[in-house]
């Protein structure tokens, strides 16, 4: 593939108001003119061509990963985990199947940055409980819900509702909330403009907007779920007890016990589990991969 050591790069030193301003120069393309560049790429692997092809859609995978500002993960690491799915997409996409890039990258750059951020679940410190996994990922469709996302601590009813809604305390829901959103920006945030009054939505708007929408309703929780049941089947029988205890329960077991149930050292039953784990990624990413395809064909 392209190198892109020299596309623009977000980072928490250059803000994210520069980065938004950067990759705004780009232009878009006409459908004619993304045609001829994949072309290009696909029959000739020129990388000036796809350079021109990833480069015209960097507003779109940072309107996506604007949508998943909410998990308390750091803005500038969710778009680059869009900008290597987006990537991945331009790698991939076969302009004779008749799509527009935006249609096929939607679901490569959402999928990056949903395994960046099961990658990150212990950067956030998520609960053991099944309670508090649903109640980050669906923290923030239910303050959109009741119109609270704006909100910094939610209103006392706000709370009760959500917790009412996701069968959770009303402590719960206070703490992910405060949680998640320390890291939060508004896309109605202000941004530089000379008269002081554009906003971060206003730099990311594109042709495709009815379209990211549409991807973006989707039940993510479910997609996950259903790859993680096919991933499971590249584990033997061992793997998957080892793996299903120590990180799929509410309660894990210790290392201790299952070194006592398998007759083992502690140190093995951890180095199993981890290569367990390694091995469910990939196969996952694989997965999601042949997904993508599928999507073309």
């Amino acid at each position: 593939m392209a190198s892109y050591n020299n596309l623009p790069a977000p980072s928490p030193e250059q803000g994210m108001n520069r980065y938004l301003q950067e990759i705004r120069k780009f232009p878009m393309l006409e459908p004619e003119e993304e045609y001829m560049l994949a072309k290009r790429w696909t029959d000739h692997q020129d990388t000036d061509a796809a350079h021109q092809l990833v480069t015209s859609h960097l507003r779109l995978a940072a309107k996506i990963a604007m949508g998943y500002r909410g998990y308390g993960l750091p803005q500038a690491e969710v778009i680059s985990e869009a900008n290597v799915g987006l990537m991945q997409a331009v790698k991939r996409f076969d302009p004779e199947k008749g799509f527009r890039l935006a249609t096929y990258a939607m679901w490569w750059i959402r999928a990056s940055i949903q395994e960046y951020i099961l990658r990150s679940w212990s950067l956030v410190k998520l609960g053991t409980t099944s309670a508090q996994k649903k109640l980050f990922f669906n923290l923030r469709k239910a303050k959109a819900r009741i119109g609270a996302l704006e909100e910094g601590d939610l209103r006392p009813e706000n709370v009760k509702r959500i917790a009412d809604d996701l069968n959770v305390t009303e402590d719960e829901v206070v703490a992910m909330n405060r949680r998640m959103s320390g890291s939060d920006a508004s896309l109605n945030a202000q941004v530089g403009s000379e008269d002081g009054s554009a906003q971060w939505q206003d730099w990311l708007e594109d042709e495709d907007a009815d379209q990211a929408s549409a991807y973006a309703e989707r039940d993510e929780l479910e997609a996950r779920r259903e790859l993680l049941v096919q991933a499971m089947d590249v584990l033997n029988e061992r793997e998957k007890d080892i793996l299903l205890q120590r990180r799929l329960k509410e309660q894990p077991v210790t290392l201790e016990d299952l070194s006592s149930q398998y007759d083992v050292s502690r140190e093995r039953i951890r180095q199993i589990e981890v290569r367990a784990f390694e091995k469910l990624q990939k196969r996952m990413r694989d997965l999601a991969a042949d997904k993508g395809m599928m999507r073309q064909s």
